[in-house]
């Protein structure tokens, strides 16, 4: 189908380094199923990245090349694609500041990571303006590309919705004769559960994730120490993939013939956690080494990336600026002269 032909889909990922496994069954991977039915803008989000790591800036621009490399090797196609880096567009900015004189404080109060995250990330002082108003920045994100859909899970959906009351408003006041932003639809996509080692949500908060980047005997050392069926203790005892965090990794990852040996096998207490274990590093490693292969390239010419990010970072703006345009105009701020009147333009 003609990229002009196509609806828009924009998303992006924080700048907090490599990428592991979560990462690519919730989002990456169906991001590149994506790039041959919409017109795609993915960005790394270096600003929103300092809402909770603001104290220490040093690592930000070498975790975003991780990022893009993470993504190049998994099959983000810059020619299907575009590929950008937020903090080099200034107008995300910009239109962040005009959404923040119109959103009102309760609707950020009210999103459900906001308190979620203030109460489990402990370590870190999150009583910041930037913590409390990144809704708004991810709204302009959104809005300034004019996407008509944002992939997410169904804990993110607020986030959207959010987008759309803030698009909402702002052509309510501005939107004459016809709105100006249009407002986009969250786009469910499949979110398997993907435990980490420990068995909780894989998280690199707590440190139990697989990345991409890990090889062949880290991922297996891995899965030696993750947690398995809490009520079978003994090598005898028969146990329940359905309660197994191994399990649910075999589920994404195995064959149907892996799952019905994994099934009779643990249920009968005719194999061990380690054999089931060592099944289910095979099948990540299926996932994981031609990941790891591709990368290889940008690896060792990571010029050859950031190269692709700016080209990316170069059309995305003509795009950003098109909106800005149009939104400043709409507020009676255009950068052009414009006259008020005729009888002004005389004088």
């Amino acid at each position: 189908m003609p990229t002009s032909q196509r609806k828009r889909v924009l998303s992006g990922m924080r700048s907090t380094g490599k990428l592991h496994l979560g990462n690519y069954v919730g989002a990456l991977q169906n991001w590149v199923r994506m790039q041959d039915q919409y017109e795609c803008f993915f960005f790394i989000a270096d600003w929103h990245a300092l809402t909770t790591d603001y104290a220490d800036t040093s690592k930000v621009k070498e975790n975003s090349l991780e990022v893009l490399l993470d993504w190049l090797a998994a099959g983000l196609d810059p020619d299907r694609s575009t590929l950008f880096i937020q903090s080099h567009i200034p107008l995300h900015a910009e239109l962040h500041l005009l959404f923040s004189m119109i959103t009102p404080l309760g609707w950020l109060e009210r999103v459900p990571t906001y308190k979620e995250q203030r109460e489990n990330i402990t370590e870190k002082d999150l009583t910041t303006y930037g913590f409390l108003g990144y809704p708004v920045l991810q709204a302009a994100d959104i809005l300034i590309y004019k996407g008509n859909f944002v992939p997410v899970g169904e804990d993110q959906v607020p986030h959207v919705e959010l987008t759309r009351e803030i698009a909402r408003r702002f052509n309510q006041f501005y939107g004459k004769p016809g709105p100006v932003l249009p407002e986009p639809q969250p786009l469910l996509t499949p979110t398997p559960k993907l435990p980490g080692t420990d068995g909780r949500k894989m998280s690199k908060s707590y440190g139990n994730t697989i990345l991409l980047t890990d090889a062949e005997p880290v991922v297996r050392q891995k899965l030696k120490t993750m947690v398995t069926d809490p009520a079978r203790v003994r090598r005898t005892d028969p146990g329940n993939p359905d309660l197994c965090p191994v399990g649910d990794l075999h589920k994404i990852f195995s064959s149907q013939e892996t799952m019905a040996k994994v099934n009779e096998g643990c249920r009968s207490a005719g194999i061990g956690c380690i054999e089931c274990k060592g099944w289910a590093a095979d099948a990540l490693l299926k996932v994981l080494l031609p990941i790891q292969e591709r990368r290889k390239k940008y690896e060792e010419n990571p010029r050859l990336a950031w190269d692709i990010l700016m080209t990316g970072t170069a059309k995305a703006a003509k795009v950003a600026e098109a909106t800005m345009k149009e939104v400043r105009s709409a507020m009676g701020m255009s950068l052009d002269y414009e006259p008020l009147s005729k009888s002004e333009g005389a004088k």
